[in-house]
């Protein structure tokens, strides 16, 4: 099983999945043409996908869903409710293209399967992914406001997290946002914060090679180099240092990261 996480940010989002069978995305929050361009730089052709996994309806994770999914005649696969919600703002898809993927299900495709679980986030149903191939496992868990026992039993293990580390507490306590937006982004439909992250991260790694790559990261609240300190020593408090077992990776909101190996 490889991924890469081709791009993650407010400005969108967006994560590749593949084995040796199917290759999947797990959102397409780009356009189109930015897509495809992201495709080429780590030498994949969004042709050959097997579909789209849609985490829930805001723009950053939907925005290429229905132009990718009419060019390239692709499943678009989401639960019920993310489906009602989005279906405005992706345009017609054929119903030979639309699948359900109900929430706390498992689908398998081959020897990939797909496991969904519910996260806390202000969409209408939002649910996230963890892909399973033998003994191996990747996790993939953002736009969540808190990460309950429920969440961490889901991903708990994983040999790769994707991960959010969105913000700084300061730093977004001390900058122009207006209140309301503040309030929402701490709340539990929110957002986690770097050292929530983290303190999160503490309860469901595993003593062996673990990678994490921090994402979702606020261009306004965050910076590359301060969650990696943040969640270091956070991670560091609670007895795990990184760089023994487990590494932290940077993601980009316009860069992909290598596809690597799970």
């Amino acid at each position: 099983m490889r991924f890469s996480v081709l791009a993650s940010g407010s400005t969108g989002n967006a994560i590749y999945v593949e084995n040796d069978e199917h290759a999947f995305l797990v959102d397409a929050g780009l356009t189109g043409k930015k897509m495809e361009q992201l495709f080429a730089e780590i030498n994949r052709d969004v042709k050959k996908l097997s579909g789209i996994l849609v985490t829930h309806e805001h723009v950053d994770h939907i925005k290429g869903v229905g132009v990718l999914a009419r060019k390239y005649n692709l499943p678009i696969f989401a639960n019920a409710k993310t489906w009602d919600a989005m279906d405005r703002s992706v345009g017609t898809i054929p119903l030979d293209q639309r699948f359900h993927f109900d929430m706390e299900a498992i689908h398998s495709f081959g020897g990939l399967s797909i496991e969904s679980f519910a996260v806390s986030h202000d969409a209408a149903d939002p649910m996230f992914y963890v892909f399973h191939e033998g003994d191996k496992k990747l996790a993939i868990i953002t736009d969540t406001g808190y990460v309950s026992d429920r969440m961490k039993g889901h991903i708990r293990g994983a040999d790769a997290f994707v991960f959010e580390s969105n913000h700084d507490v300061s730093m977004l306590q001390m900058g122009a946002y207006p209140w309301n937006t503040k309030r929402r982004i701490l709340s539990d439909v929110g957002h986690v914060s770097n050292e929530d992250a983290a303190i999160a991260m503490s309860d469901v790694v595993f003593e062996k090679p673990t990678q994490i790559y921090l994402s979702h990261l606020s261009k306004d609240n965050n910076m590359k180099e301060l969650a990696r300190m943040s969640v270091t020593q956070t991670l560091q408090s609670c007895g795990i240092i990184c760089g023994e077992h487990v590494h932290l990776h940077d993601t980009d909101a316009n860069i992909p990261t290598k596809l690597v190996q799970v």
